[in-house]
């Protein structure tokens, strides 16, 4: 059949899952979730439980892209940990059984906040969630990584020197016009990269509040999702990361809540969120902060403009959205100026 990001060849998935998946049986069901513009995802359902599928997209992809491999590996380390995540049950590498990798993971029954201004909800509970995420932010760059078999999850050296490096192949690999900020984001961070501090944890690389489950009543999360950029490297990436999606206009598209009274609502402040954080973990606090926050812009820009390339290509998963956030290129790029220089 022909191969897309919409659909699944259910008789292949419900073989391959009756022939390695132990206490599987069909008959098998499939819907896909709007969400997860880079890997495909797809909620399986039988009569006794339910499952999710997370794959490749088919087609030609960028070198080190959409590695379904390493989400399952990581979360896999991660199960006995303070770090909750989906248990995990097999991980199919045979592209010839539906056309791409996939893994399968069980199915988190509770809820998702699309972003973190957690409309309807009281601001006790607004506050209990943020806290909580900040508390798994935490616990996760504080995992011994030689523990639970993950320090060779990433390259030696310099976290930054690399992923600035990274990126911008990337970027322009996936470069469909040009975009001045950009071109002069990449060379200022290539220039302004701080002298490595010794921290060395496994990071998320999208860590934001729609990556992850939270219990339908209460604030506890449930699991972390979406661990395609995670990878061992310095924790204020992820930190800033946090910060930056707060630094977007809020709404469907930004996610963010830039002009929005966070103490009317019961949210904190970037300076509150900090030192949490930094209490947390028991560091005094942090230098060069813009320098972490701009990384982060210029890496969310990398990531979107390769999904508008494979929306143009015919592989992205929702490509009207896609089409959509390759118009924030620029905006990432600017803003990205804008936290160096503060």
């Amino acid at each position: 059949m022909t191969q897309s990001t919409q659909t699944l060849d259910l008789d292949a998935v419900d073989a391959y899952l009756s022939a390695n998946l132990p206490g599987y049986s069909g008959p098998l069901e499939a819907s896909k979730f709007a969400t997860g513009q880079s890997n495909p995802t797809f909620l399986l359902k039988t009569p006794a439980r339910n499952y999710v599928l997370r794959r490749k997209p088919p087609g030609v992809l960028l070198k080190s892209a959409h590695a379904v491999d390493r989400e399952f590996r990581v979360q896999k380390a991660l199960a006995d940990t303070k770090v909750p995540v989906a248990r995990m049950h097999l991980l199919c590498e045979d592209d010839d059984v539906i056309g791409s990798a996939f893994y399968v993971m069980d199915h988190v029954d509770g809820r998702n906040f699309t972003d973190p201004l957690m409309e309807g909800e009281s601001n006790a509970t607004r506050a209990a969630v943020i806290d909580e995420m900040n508390r798994v932010l935490a616990e996760l760059h504080m995992v011994d990584i030689n523990a639970v078999g993950l320090s060779d999850y990433g390259p030696p050296g310099d976290y930054y020197e690399r992923q600035v490096g990274r990126w911008s192949k990337q970027y322009r690999a996936s470069e469909t016009e040009k975009v001045p900020a950009m071109d002069t984001l990449i060379e200022r961070l290539t220039a302004a990269i701080p002298e490595d501090d010794g921290q060395r944890t496994l990071v998320h690389g999208d860590y934001r509040i729609d990556n992850m489950m939270f219990a339908k009543s209460g604030s506890d999360c449930l699991a972390v999702l979406d661990w395609e950029l995670s990878t061992i490297g310095h924790p204020y990436a992820d930190l800033a990361s946090v910060i930056m999606q707060w630094q977007m206009p809020p709404g469907n598209e930004g996610r963010g809540m830039a002009g929005i009274d966070r103490t009317a609502l019961g949210l904190p402040s970037d300076d509150e969120f900090v030192a949490r954080y930094c209490e947390r973990r028991g560091i005094d606090g942090i230098d060069d902060f813009g320098f972490y926050l701009g990384f982060c812009f210029f890496r969310m820009a990398g990531i979107v403009q390769g999904v508008l390339k494979r929306a143009l290509d015919g592989n992205a998963s929702n490509p009207d959205r896609a089409i959509r956030l390759g118009s924030f290129v620029p905006a990432f790029a600017e803003r990205g100026l804008q936290a160096l220089d503060k």
